[in-house]
């Protein structure tokens, strides 16, 4: 059984590559390290929405749980870089 992509799945894909190459770039050239932080958050919000997507097309709900304990552990890890560059930890 093959899977067979449509247009609008061409266009999600599209949207979710110029996201995450957007994220990579503010990640790479933010002057701050709070843009660095930012950039990594949506890098993750970016790739779980990959996740769920791929989820989607694969018709496999794996990808969905994955997803999930993705974004956990990327909200965690975040919250845990702005608390250290606070200077609360």
């Amino acid at each position: 059984m093959g899977i067979t992509i449509h247009l609008i799945d061409y266009i999600v894909l599209g949207i979710i590559s110029v996201a995450l190459l957007l994220d990579f770039y503010r990640f790479t050239r933010g002057p701050l390290a709070s843009d660095r932080v930012m950039a990594t958050d949506t890098m993750t919000v970016s790739t779980t929405a990959l996740l769920v997507f791929l989820g989607y097309l694969f018709d496999r709900y794996i990808y969905l749980d994955i997803a999930l304990i993705y974004a956990v552990l990327g909200f965690i890890g975040v919250i845990v870089i702005a608390r250290y560059l606070e200077g609360g930890v």
